[in-house]
């Protein structure tokens, strides 16, 4: 018997020892593991960069294969990271308490990596013996070296960044910082006889009536559509546009449409307003009786749109009604006005007939509905009416039309002008006339170098060997497959990202860069940023025309922008076919994948789409995104909380506090978007998101963040607060133990005399941004210094953006105060009761954006900046919740200086392009002519915001002035109105100096 025992201890003892060495091993299988991942992102490289005839159907489905293991590869990797080499700090006792508790997981792990190499030896007997040989993946000369980045980012060695690097300093470096411009509301290209012809009819017929406007995908209708809708828009009581396509979501769609139409509570509300009570009257007590008389009862309209109580409590009405309630709620706000109502993108009759019973009936109906659709039938359907509706059909361009329009977007897009021009004389005729194919085709000649722009005409006639006239939709593929494969891995793989976005939707710059960030498509480059190379690669897609920008900031930078429809189906398409991203719901009926969903969009098109991912492999789900205002439950548990690191819930309804416990367990998770949601706290477990980069919580209900906030040690962006109404986050109470040094962005905050952690402010050394939403101090305060020292400080370490919204602290007023001028400065912007500018502005040699207190509007304040050299924008603003008579005031003592109006000095603003005035009241502006120097010689656009306006003057005298935006408030008076018109007719007055009468700029109002 002891020998048997003896026998049994002997071999108990083996296989604890094999087992122990087995885990303890897993870190060398790890390094294995990563060493095959490498090999891996080298042949997909290669398989990228390989010219498309030697891609066949064997070698994409070998591609797939080693794509699918290398993303289950990088998940092994990860785990490995996160969960089990990062032992804490200790003694021996700890790290072997640390080892015991992870045994389970080092178990699992090895199992994985073993079950991982076998796969990765059966895929690679597999490419033997079905010969897929390395040698025939030539090589595309056109093509950049890039790795893989959906993968590469895990394990990138030496060699692997610095091909990156080149092909991103050589390929596309130069776009890093493009010049800064203006997004100009364009007449439609080659489209001038059909603007014209619709105009016409626009004009001439009453109400009600169906436009329809039909033709081949990616032929402009939408852009003609849209065109007729913003500049007829300002004619009708209310307007809403919309896109339908094939499948979509009634509900939505109804929501969609009463989000731009006010009820007829608060229009009533609105006129109401422009009457005052005698309490309100007290206010203007010892002003100008004429201004007094108009600006009584627009501090009152003010104050209440500062207050969005009513605007939140009719939205979430809208939100809990169901379809039946919608369409009589829609009915209601239509009945008895003049509407007009933009249907984009229908694809069936019974869908226009679903649309045309929402709205009132016809003997009540006082609207238009422009409607676009690529299918006849359906246009004719639409507008059935004779001699009332009409149906319009989109052509083809002709050939000098063609022509045109492809050099204007290579001469967009190309960054060295003339050169190339002759070269790609010819490369428009393969585009049978369609817009999209020409501009998408410019854009990828103009990125090209001179000498790779013959192989254009080669790789063309291969794929039309004859010219053709009218492309079909398969034709149109081919051009897009074309210029997809033409771009470096890198820009395939962020442009396949944009199929996780819905159809129509405006799409903003810095949510899809920070994205690509923390998904690590974009890592730092031999001295840029991640943010930079982001940057970069966005730029790049604009210049290809994959990506059309629509709004841009006052840096000048683009802020948001759209794909087209053909492309974005494209992409989409691509993206199933890849398993890059899975769609649910939307606008495409995608088929449900056989293969591990790794990101889902989940889109709306009906409520059923909630169970549409039932039957799916959610457990390897790295990115989660959800769009539109479906109320369902996301069942968090069929995720894996260890893998997801991207969750992006902006503006879903359906989110509850209660769901912020599952989010808290995502421990890997790089960025949480809860923007537009209606979440009321951040829980104290978010400390342990500890590799979250980015928190997205603005417009939420969010007032205070929680202490263990200071504990995100690697939190590169916190974006909090509201800009309309003006709402702020409070930092936590407490001081932090430790500094935040990867924090760059911190904005949207508040603070006050309970603000201690401001103590801590100068810690964040890596600061970039600093945006202040609400600053409530008393001078003289610790907390008064504390800050003015925190800033210096923080401006000498590189903060490059400063915003401060004093309300009532004087603080702004005390910046004069700094020893060193904040040098690094790109933007500025200080609002309150500013009695004067900064004098260490006129130092601030790389200032782009500076936005400065209406209140410091007058001549003198013209004079101080207008030698900076790099001013790109310039507003003037106010922002106020309440009553303020010393506002007023000191409008009025700024005119007085200057025999009553704001003169702008001739001479310096070299760069300025955009200037801007959002006030309640904008006084008389006049631009001085001198004849000697020219004023603001490079200024393209004014944009002002207001309620009462006294009138601006000499426009016709800005050279390069080319649009006049005026956007007026609901309870602008009499006088303002006919201001307004006054100024639209000036253009067409023969009392114009000749001189300028053709410089008139164009009048944009809303």
């Amino acid at each position: 018997m002891a020998s048997v025992a003896q026998s049994i201890v002997a071999n108990a003892v083996q296989l604890l020892n094999a087992e122990y060495q087995q885990l303890r091993g897993v870190g060398v299988k790890v390094v294995h593991l990563s060493d095959d991942l490498a090999v891996m992102n080298a042949i997909l490289r290669m398989l990228s960069e390989a010219d498309e005839g030697a891609v066949d159907h064997l070698v994409r489905e070998w591609e797939k294969q080693l794509s699918e293991l290398a993303y289950d590869a990088r998940d092994c990797v990860d785990k490995y990271k996160l969960r089990i080499r990062s032992s804490p700090n200790g003694g021996s006792s700890t790290r072997m308490k640390h080892l015991l508790s992870t045994l389970f997981e080092r178990r699992q792990l090895a199992g994985e990596i073993d079950a991982l190499r076998a796969r990765a030896s059966a895929i690679s007997e597999r490419h033997a013996r079905y010969g897929v040989y390395h040698a025939l993946l030539r090589r595309s000369p056109s093509r950049l070296p890039a790795p893989r980045s959906a993968f590469a980012s895990a394990n990138n060695d030496d060699e692997n960044k610095m091909a990156a690097t080149h092909a991103v300093t050589s390929g596309i470096g130069e776009h890093l910082m493009p010049n800064r411009q203006l997004i100009h509301t364009l007449n439609p290209e080659g489209v001038d006889e059909d603007m014209k012809e619709l105009k016409t009819w626009m004009e001439k017929h009453s109400d009600p009536a169906v436009l329809s406007i039909v033709g081949f995908g990616g032929v402009g209708k939408t852009t003609i559509a849209t065109k007729l809708y913003r500049d007829f828009g300002k004619e009708f009581d209310c307007r809403a546009l919309v896109t339908v396509s094939q499948y979509y979501d009634e509900d939505q769609v109804l929501m969609d449409i009463l989000g731009q139409i006010k009820p007829r509570d608060v229009d009533e509300e609105q006129q109401d307003r422009n009457t005052g009570t005698p309490a309100e009257k007290n206010l203007a007590a010892g002003i100008k009786p004429g201004l007094a008389k108009r600006l009584v009862s627009l501090f009152r309209g003010h104050s209440k749109q500062g207050n969005d109580g009513g605007t939140r409590w009719t939205q979430s009405k809208i939100d809990n009604m169901n379809r039946g309630q919608l369409i009589e709620e829609l009915r209601s706000r239509l009945q008895g006005k003049r509407y007009i109502l933009l249907i984009d993108d229908i694809r069936s009759v019974e869908t226009w007939e679903n649309i045309r019973n929402w709205l009132p009936h016809e003997k009540d109906s006082k609207g238009k509905v422009i409607v676009t659709s690529r299918f006849q039938a359906v246009g004719a359907a639409c507008s059935g009416r004779d001699g009332t509706d009409r149906l319009h059909t989109v052509n083809v361009l002709s050939e000098p039309k063609s022509k045109s329009l492809f050099d204007q977007s290579v001469s967009e897009s190309q960054s060295n002008g003339s050169e190339k021009e002759k070269v790609h004389e010819e490369i428009w005729k393969y585009c049978g006339g369609l817009p999209l194919a020409i501009v998408t085709m410019a854009g990828l000649v103009a990125c090209k170098d001179q000498s790779k722009t013959n192989d254009h005409y080669s790789k063309l006639n291969k794929l039309f060997p004859e010219q053709v006239a009218r492309l079909t939709l398969e034709d149109v593929t081919k051009i897009l497959d074309y210029c997809f494969n033409d771009l470096p891995a890198d820009l395939k793989t962020c442009s396949l990202y944009l199929s996780i976005f819905p159809k129509g939707s405006k799409i903003s710059k810095k949510r899809l860069t920070r994205r690509w960030i923390s998904e690590s498509f974009v890592t730092e480059k031999q001295g840029k940023s991640a943010e930079e190379v982001a940057e970069i690669y966005f730029n790049q897609l604009i210049r290809r025309k994959i990506i059309r920008p629509v709004d841009h900031s006052s840096n000048g930078n683009v802020k948001s922008f759209k794909v087209h429809d053909m492309i974005l189906e494209y992409i989409v398409s691509k993206s199933s076919e890849e398993n890059f991203i899975t769609v649910v719901g939307g606008h495409w009926m995608m088929p449900t994948p056989s293969n591990t969903v790794r990101r889902l969009s989940m889109q709306s098109s009906g409520s059923k789409d909630w169970n549409s991912t039932k039957g799916m492999n959610l457990s390897q789900v790295r990115s989660l995104t959800v769009f539109g205002s479906q109320n369902g439950r996301l069942t968090f548990h069929s995720f894996n909380n260890r893998i997801i690191q991207v969750l992006d819930l902006e503006g879903w309804k359906g989110m509850k506090d209660k769901y912020l416990n599952d989010i808290c367990k995502m421990l890997v998770l790089k960025y949480l978007s809860l923007r537009r949601t209606e979440v009321h706290e951040i829980p104290s477990k978010i400390e342990k998101l500890q590799y979250l980069e980015t928190l997205d919580i603005r417009e939420t209900r969010v007032e205070v963040l929680p202490r263990a906030f200071g504990q995100l040690k690697r939190l590169r962006s916190l974006l909090g607060g509201s800009k309309n109404p003006k709402k702020a986050l409070k930092l936590p109470l407490e001081k932090n133990k430790e500094p935040m040094k990867a924090l760059r962005v911190l904005s949207g905050i508040e603070i006050n005399k309970d603000s201690a952690a401001i103590a801590s402010l100068h810690q964040l050394t890596g600061l970039k941004k600093l945006a202040i939403y609400k600053l409530n101090i008393q001078e003289g305060d610790q907390l008064f210094k504390q800050l003015l020292s925190s800033i210096e400080y923080l401006s000498s370490c590189g903060l490059q953006i400063l915003a401060i919204n004093d309300e009532g602290s004087d603080f702004i007023n005390k910046l004069d105060s700094m020893s060193t001028p904040p040098r690094y400065l790109v933007g500025l912007e200080l609002s309150g009761k500013m009695e004067k500018p900064p004098e260490w502005i006129i130092e601030l040699k790389n200032l782009y954006k500076l936005t400065l207190s209406v209140t410091v509007l007058r001549t003198k304040a013209f004079q101080l900046i207008k030698d900076l050299p790099k001013l790109f924008s310039l507003t003037f603003t106010l922002s106020t919740n309440k009553d303020d008579r010393d506002i007023v005031d000191i409008l009025e003592e700024n005119k007085l200086l200057t025999d009553r109006e704001i003169i702008v000095p001739p001479g310096g603003f070299e760069s300025l392009k955009l200037l801007r005035f959002f006030a309640t009241l904008v006084p008389r502006l006049s631009f001085a002519v001198t004849g000697e120097e020219d004023v603001m010689p490079a200024l393209e656009r004014i944009d002002m915001r207001f309620q009462a306006f006294e009138g601006i003057y000499g426009i016709e005298t800005l050279k390069s002035l080319q649009e006049l935006h005026l956007s007026v408030g609901n309870q602008a008076d009499e006088v303002t109105k006919f201001l307004v018109e006054e100024l639209k007719d000036n253009a067409n007055r023969n009392y114009l100096d000749d001189k300028y009468a053709k410089k008139w700029p164009k009048i944009i109002s809303d």
